[in-house]
This record gives structure tokens, C-alpha cells and sequence, in this order.
């Protein structure tokens, strides 16, 4: 089955032709800065140089009519008519307590994903949108939405829960749901393979450090805890996002700072994390651990709170698990920072009841597959192993549709 995948963004509508003999990938690209000023399209035919060009793209609705063209185009494209798709998936952030599993597309599930726009307002609706795009384009095709939230489903309700009046979640679904499913399920999955184990037998402890990070407890395949809560803001320093921060310094900043709710929104959004630590202007690790190296104390304090935060609630998973057989490193930082890697393991207990320790030489190598980074064949193994959320929603597509044949 030919599949076609979707992956929007705030700004970014990312996209991959899964080929239906082996399911390889055949064809992948992105539209940036959508909406913005100086929009770029990037597209790559495997085997073929890639292609960049300028191009307009108001919303991620005209985004889709920017890349289809494409896939048919008689030198960069891998189908003779947009027919041979046979499926779409399409990756939705936020499904709530009502999308627990990846579902074809009705006009029930979209109101769904309209119903969740306000908790997720960055990415459920430019998700919407390119679905509803994609659906004018591939009308005859059925198209599958896979919900980040879902893998989350299965966080027993005492780990899902704020300790606010029950109400507010009995009436409004006030709760901790988790983000970056897709990467945690994938990456858990591909750990387990690795190992030649089943997962079933496995507890992990897996860490998607990007621009937006985020830890995850999975016992036996299954989620049942996560750092990021009601929004994707909880948990730990990301970028530009403040994680876990006490509450009242949201009245405290509103009531005595004078900010507006829009303020306060932009700050702990856009402007914390790894950017407002360091002061150096930018959230990107790279831009930090630069600065660091070059004498910026702040800059090197921003670092290791990053860090800090990570290990922090790897040691509080590991005793939700009650020990794990692994710790997965995924995305941009995850897979290329190993200084992140080492400050977050060096020195944890070990299964053995010594102490975990990197192997420098594995741990600094540069990034190329899956890989073990641990010194020694013994006690907790630590694994980078990059993630593909393409690849994983194409999977729960295919595997979707087989079902319903």
C-alpha cells in the first residue's frame, strides 16, 4: 500500500511517500515558515540531488497545494498519477480521552480534532486543515488520523490527575495527557527489537530532547507516566518553554508584574527554556553549549539545568518502574548531543547497584543508527535510537486499514 503521510507544525507541514513493496521511504519534504514571509519548500526523491525553492504559502491548506503537484512531477516525482496513493495518514496532536487509537477520518473525528484546537492551539488546527486539504485533493482515498495523545491512554488515572476539585476533570477534561506519542512508541518499539527482547518484558525510560522535550515511563510497551501534562509547557526546560514552574508565579507575574494573559503566554512559550536562561537570544542547544564553551556563564548554568531536568525525572521513573533495562535517547538532541547524554546518565544506580557509566568512545561517536552508548554489557543499557514519526504513522495506517478489510 502506497501511503502518503502528513506531519504539520505551527509553522511547517512536513510530508513522506511510503512505497507499498518494501515500505520504504520514496519520497520526503517539508513547506517552512508557512504563513510567513520568505516560505521555502525542500524536496528529496530518494537517490536524486534535493530541491529547495522560494514559494507562497499562507496556511498549511495552500501548503498541500504546494507539495501534490510534486509527487507527480516528471523528474522529482515517484507516482505516475495522484491515484497511486492508496492512503493518507495525517499526524494530529491533541485526540483527547475520545482518540485513543489512530482512526479513519469522518466528520465525527474532525469534529474531534476541532473540539481539542483550543488545547493544542499551535498544531491541531493547521493539522485540520491540511486533512481537510488533503481530502479535497485525495477524495477518493481514505485518510487516517494518528493522535499523538494516543499512546499516552494507558497512564493510570492516579498519574493522570491534578490535585485539583475532581470536577474539573469529571466536567472538563482538565488532566495530564502527554505529548511526542508517536516518537515514545516508535523509539520503544525499535529499542526492544534491538535488544532482541520482547517488549512486553521491558521497562524504559525513553527521552525525546528536541526543541520540545519530553520524558516517558514505558512498562512493557505501554505509557504510564510522561512529563508534559495538559499542554506540551510541562515538565522539562525545553527551547524557549519554561516546564514545571510553580503556579503562582503565573498570578504572581499577572497581578504584581502587570502582565496580560497574551504575555505571560508569549513568555513561558517563547521566551524561557534554554533561551531565556542563557540570554544569549536563541533556544537552540547548539547556539548554548557554543556560548558556553566561549566563557558564558549563563549560558553554562542554562546547560545544566537543561540537564539537570532530564536526569531529575529519569531517577523519578526509574522508581515508577521500580528499575528499567533501558534509557533511550531520541530527536535532535537525543540522537547528536552526547555532553546531554552523559550529564544525564553518568553516576545513575545501576541495576547491579553499582553506578551507570557512558562509554566515551561510543557515546561521542557520531550519530548512525541505533547504537549502545553504555560502558559495559551489564546493568541498564543506553541506547540512541532516532525516531521516524512519519514512519509510524504510515505503520498505523497500514495496519488500521488491514484491520477493516
Amino acid at each position: 500500500m502506497n501511503v502518503l503521510v502528513f506531519n504539520s507544525g505551527s509553522s511547517s507541514v512536513k510530508y513522506t511517500c511510503f512505497g507499498a513493496r518494501d515500505g520504504r521511504a520514496l519520497a520526503w519534504g517539508i513547506v517552512e515558515r508557512i504563513g510567513q514571509p520568505g516560505a521555502v519548500h525542500r524536496h528529496q526523491v530518494e537517490d536524486r540531488p534535493p530541491l529547495e525553492r522560494p514559494v507562497e504559502a499562507a496556511d498549511a491548506g495552500r501548503a498541500v497545494g504546494v507539495i501534490t503537484p510534486w509527487l507527480t512531477h516528471p523528474d522529482q516525482g515517484v507516482f505516475g498519477s495522484l491515484s497511486d496513493v492508496q492512503a493518507v495518514g495525517h499526524r494530529i496532536v491533541h485526540g483527547g480521552e475520545k482518540m485513543t487509537r489512530a482512526v479513519v477520518v469522518d466528520e465525527e473525528v474532525k469534529a474531534v480534532i476541532r473540539e481539542y484546537c483550543d488545547l493544542a492551539p499551535l498544531h491541531n488546527p493547521p493539522g485540520l486543515m491540511t486533512l481537510q486539504a488533503a481530502q479535497a485533493v485525495f477524495s477518493c482515498q481514505p485518510h487516517v488520523a494518528v493522535f499523538d495523545t494516543a499512546f499516552h491512554a494507558t497512564i493510570p488515572e492516579h498519574a493522570f490527575l491534578y490535585g485539583l476539585p475532581h470536577e474539573y476533570y469529571g466536567r472538563d477534561k482538565i488532566r495530564r495527557y502527554g505529548f511526542h506519542g508517536l516518537s515514545h512508541g516508535y523509539v520503544s518499539r525499535e529499542a526492544a527489537r534491538f535488544l532482541g527482547r520482547p517488549i512486553e518484558s521491558l521497562r524504559m525510560i525513553t527521552c525525546h530532547l528536541g526543541n520540545g522535550c519530553s520524558v516517558t515511563a514505558v512498562d512493557g510497551g505501554r505509557s504510564v507516566d510522561t512529563s508534559m501534562g495538559f499542554t506540551p509547557l510541562e515538565g522539562l526546560i525545553m527551547g524557549t518553554r519554561c516546564g514545571d514552574i510553580d503556579p503562582a508565579l503565573v498570578l504572581y507575574l499577572m497581578e504584581r508584574k502587570g502582565l496580560s494573559v497574551s504575555e505571560v503566554n508569549d513568555l513561558l512559550n517563547k521566551q524561557s527554556g534554554l533561551k531565556g536562561l542563557s540570554g544569549i537570544g536563541s533556544g537552540d542547544l547548539r547556539d548554548v553549549e557554543s556560548a558556553g564553551r566561549a566563557g558564558n556563564r549563563r549560558a553554562k548554568t542554562a546547560l545544566a539545568a537543561f540537564c539537570y531536568r532530564i536526569r531529575k525525572y529519569v531517577g523519578a521513573y526509574m522508581a515508577v518502574l521500580g528499575g528499567a533495562e533501558a534509557i533511550v535517547f531520541t530527536a535532535g538532541i537525543g540522537e547528536n548531543a552526547p555532553t546531554v547524554r552523559r550529564a544525564v546518565c553518568d553516576g545513575l544506580p545501576d541495576l547491579a547497584g553499582g553506578r551507570l557509566a557512558l562509554d566515551p568512545l561510543k557515546n561521542e561517536a557520531p550519530a548512525d543508527g541505533i547504537r549502545e552508548v553504555q560502558a559495559g554489557a551489564g546493568g541498564i543499557r543506553v541506547l540512541v535510537v532516532p525516531t521516524d514519526e512519519e514512519r509510524e504513522i504510515a505503520g498505523q495506517t497500514r495496519r488500521l486499514l488491514a484491520e477493516r478489510r
